[in-house]
């Protein structure tokens, strides 16, 4: 079997990996238009704001190491410009020579990625125009830092990536502003964890803009609808992705409702010899079976085992998604999984909301933590749909306890019975989840 995997980043080196392993006698192609490959991009904000001291801790492997120690041929800095479906054919450019080929495939698994979105502001080309997506990205942004020294910056976008770049351009002694089109950060949170976290940025120093967006840049000068000015030395843009899905519309593969491929429950595209992962593949949520696309790490990983099963002839059928993530921000962290209350008004569901504020283990234990904790749940049938925790300890545990809980059908009344484990330094007699338990009933 003639594998060629398009994308080698975390979907496609992963997937490359997963098929060796599980179709030992494959033949594997890996073509990827970066230098780098299988660099771990959920670290990079971490790399700029210096908590991981050295780049290449998340380089990823070198290819030569990668094709050698796996059997896979690895092209870097190729380009797949077309699929020939009928043929079982792609066309490839070598980026650095122009050379142009052809190459034949049995199956052929798209892990193309996503581009950042880029606003469009009338004079953005004056000032340093800064975004993070790929490790060269990350290496611009070090180096500008590093080079130039700048005092100050605005972001645009609130979502994960940007709070972490908040958080990592603060920690470089950069003052920092956020420029927002509403009033909360992180508006894909409920309303109740965001503004815990807009008071921690505020209490680090970022400041905030709200309620309005940029009219015009002149040079250092940004101008903002609500006629606020500001003077920065940069700007970051973190206002979300776009699929790169042009090579799979071109081959007239279905694009979904979420701009992403639509696949079956094996990865499998409308050509059952052509499978997508990653950032391009339009999945399902786990709530209410509706179109859903998930552009973090995990699902990419899963993924990459469904289709190196499938091709395996073990097949392994992929969940619906809830969407699970986490971050840091400054001393807290906050979580979510399945579905937020606007969300859920958004479907017109039925639901209640049990809240639990409290310590993380034992009040008298020295080292405590505090967590907020909200679940959303059917009044009736007692079924979850969604959770979110922020507290500066804990909030990965608890979060993760009600992930296994939602996958397993249990209800929220179930959450008070989990036999939880209990140590002063790690939880109370009655674990947070078992107290959300008990106030639902």
């Amino acid at each position: 079997m003639k594998v060629v995997v398009v994308g080698a980043i975390a979907g496609g080196a992963t997937v490359a990996s997963q098929i060796r392993r599980a179709v030992p006698d494959a033949t594997i192609t890996m073509i990827g238009m970066e230098n780098r490959i299988g660099y771990g991009t959920c670290g990079m904000p971490f790399v700029i704001g210096g908590v991981i001291e050295e780049a290449n801790k998340i380089s990823g492997p070198s290819p030569e190491r990668f094709s050698s120690s796996r059997d896979i041929r690895t092209l870097t800095r190729h380009k797949v410009t077309s699929i020939q479906r009928k043929e079982k054919t792609i066309h490839i450019e070598n980026l650095e020579t122009g050379e142009q080929f052809t190459e034949q495939y049995d199956k052929l698994i798209l892990s193309t990625g996503g581009r950042s979105r880029l606003p469009n502001y009338d004079g953005m080309d004056s000032i340093p125009f800064l975004t993070l997506k790929h490790f060269d990205d990350m290496e611009n942004i070090i180096h500008y830092l590093d080079q130039e020294k700048p005092q100050s910056c605005a972001i645009i976008g609130s979502g994960f990536i940007g709070i972490e770049l908040a958080e990592s351009f603060i920690e470089r002694g950069i003052d920092t502003s956020m420029i927002l089109r509403g009033e909360r950060v992180m508006s894909a949170m409920d309303e109740e964890v965001t503004t815990v976290l807009f008071d921690e940025m505020k209490k680090n120093d970022v400041q905030f803009h709200l309620n309005t967006e940029i009219e015009k840049i002149d040079g250092n000068t940004i101008t903002m609808d609500n006629g606020d000015v500001i003077e920065v030395d940069f700007i970051a843009a973190s206002i979300g992705t776009i699929p790169n899905t042009a090579l799979l519309e071109k081959a007239n593969l279905t694009i979904g409702e979420t701009n992403g491929v639509v696949v079956n429950e094996f990865m499998q595209t409308d050509d059952p010899d052509i499978y997508a992962l990653g950032d391009i593949a339009e999945c399902k949520d786990w709530v209410t079976g509706k179109p859903k696309r998930v552009q973090l790490a995990w699902h990419a990983h899963r993924q990459a085992f469904i289709i190196s099963q499938h091709l395996a002839d073990q097949p392994v059928k992929i969940n619906p998604f809830l969407g699970t993530t986490i971050t840091k921000l400054f001393s807290l962290t906050a979580g979510m999984t399945g579905m937020s209350e606007q969300q859920l008004r958004d479907e017109g569901l039925d639901y209640t909301t049990v809240i639990h504020e409290g310590t993380t283990n034992a009040g008298y234990y020295p080292d405590h933590g505090t967590i907020a904790l909200r679940v959303h749940y059917h009044p009736e049938t007692r079924q979850i749909f969604g959770a979110q925790a922020v507290g500066d300890q804990g909030v990965d545990k608890r979060m993760d306890v009600i992930v296994t809980a939602m996958m397993g059908n249990l209800t929220v009344d179930d959450l008070a019975a989990l036999e939880l484990s209990y140590s002063p330094p790690y939880s109370s007699p009655k674990d947070p989840i078992n107290t959300l338990g008990y106030k639902a009933k």
